[in-house]
């Protein structure tokens, strides 16, 4: 009876865990699909495409501020908390269709906009929140062992499906005609509650995990921080933050990096990998790093290989130079392959640092507060990157495409001092672990 309990479904680690965590994160990773249709909603609804990108910000900071108070929810309750994501998000989604038709019906209607900020912004922000929370710390207790592995396949869901989705998107927008962008929305309001509401009914914690109900379980967050030194935990949160600001500052501009070195026709293509080499940075860092005494290792070598690779490209002027030039052309790739991996690494590799330092007890309400660094990463690192641009160098024409490269070389100067603070944070004030676990 016990044999057949242990092999049957209710206890297979893959499906309470690993696939509801899948279907949880691949329904709201599609958030990054943002850019494929940000330019039509702006045209459907009459406002510029800046006025509606808010809306993306507004996403990405309310992601990072729901999971850091609604954390201790997540830690109570996985089956609330991964119902109100579902919930959310949909509602969400569903909402900024709503709003997206009638900003249609009103061109230039203010309503409209507010609309789609609170909608796409505030209400799926909540959805996204408890939703990239929800299945983590389950995943942690299943897979003990291979921690890092399991929450960097979850997490490399969440980045990797913008990849498939965005083709998707891309068709339903030219299959349905008129008004196919608020018709979208509404279509894939139900599609991902339903993945969603699946993923909420899989999801389970191990049958032999009982939450602490020791005075320990009852401190606050702050209390259970404090049972390091307070800097180890500053640190782990300002490197999370630096190594994300300096990802988006990147990223943002890879686009127009990419035609600065000659390579217009096949942005598509490097945009493509580079989506890879994040979910592989995702899975593959976390995975390697369960191989270590101290997971924060793996944070130096991602600050020392993006330190080196930015300060190469910045001694050779390889993006001002790039076009042309095999070598440097070469390197220039290089950088922006090591930064999106290093970027999708470091968020696979926070939960799991953050439970070998302060324990399972807490870790998702920790989690979630050390994810408030993405909320404010969000809202600076994509602006940081365009005002350097907009305030250094001037446009000039390379292969037909107007570009700054100064201004993008300028980036790499504030991404590289960061990326060494980040390093300083990481090697003086975050410690070994207490014990490997």
């Amino acid at each position: 009876m016990n044999g057949e309990k242990k092999s049957g479904w209710r206890t297979n680690k893959w499906i309470r865990a690993a696939i509801p965590a899948l279907l949880l994160h691949c329904s709201i990773g599609t958030v990054y699909c943002w850019s494929i249709f940000s330019q039509e909603i702006a045209d459907y609804i009459g406002f510029s495409k800046g006025a509606t990108e808010w809306a993306f910000s507004f996403a990405i900071f309310f992601l990072g501020m729901s999971a850091a108070f609604l954390g201790n929810v997540v830690e109570k309750d996985i089956h609330k908390s991964s119902l109100i994501a579902a919930i959310c998000f949909a509602v969400g989604m569903a909402g900024t269709g709503g709003f997206i038709y009638y900003g249609g019906l009103h061109k230039g209607s203010v309503v409209a906009l507010l609309g789609i900020y609170v909608c796409y912004g505030f209400i799926m922000g909540i959805g996204l929140g408890t939703g990239y929370l929800s299945p983590v710390k389950t995943l942690m207790l299943w897979f003990s062992e291979q921690k890092g592995l399991a929450t960097g396949l979850a997490v490399a869901g969440f980045g990797a499906v913008k990849a498939i989705a965005s083709p998707i998107m891309e068709k339903m927008l030219a299959g349905l005609g008129q008004g196919g962008i608020y018709k979208m929305f509404l279509i894939l309001a139900a599609v991902y509650f339903v993945m969603m509401f699946v993923g909420h009914l899989l999801l389970k914690k191990p049958d032999d995990w009982h939450e602490p109900q020791t005075k320990e379980k009852g401190q606050n967050i702050l209390d259970v921080i404090k049972t390091r030194p307070i800097m180890n935990y500053v640190g782990i949160w300002l490197m999370f933050y630096i190594n994300i600001t300096c990802g988006l500052a990147l990223i943002s501009q890879e686009k127009m990096i990419v035609k600065c070195i000659g390579l217009a026709g096949v942005v598509g293509v490097v945009s493509m990998v580079s989506a890879v080499f994040n979910a592989g940075g995702r899975l593959i860092l976390s995975a390697v790093a369960d191989k270590m005494k101290d997971r924060n290792t793996m944070y130096k070598i991602i600050f020392i290989g993006s330190i080196v690779f930015t300060g190469l490209v910045i001694l050779t002027s390889g993006i001002k130079n790039g076009a042309g030039n095999i070598g440097l052309t070469i390197l220039v790739l290089a950088l922006i392959m090591i930064v999106n991996a290093g970027y999708g690494g470091g968020f696979s590799n926070v939960p799991t640092l953050l439970s070998d330092q302060y324990g399972m007890g807490s870790i998702s309400a920790l989690h979630g507060i050390t994810l408030s660094a993405w909320a404010f990463a969000g809202l600076t690192g994509n602006q940081l990157a365009n005002w350097i641009v907009n305030h250094f160098g001037e446009p000039v024409e390379v292969a037909g495409n107007m570009v700054n490269p100064v201004g993008y070389q300028t980036v790499l100067y504030v991404t590289l001092v960061l990326y060494i603070v980040a390093l300083v944070f990481s090697v003086v004030f975050v410690r070994a672990p207490k014990e490997t676990k």
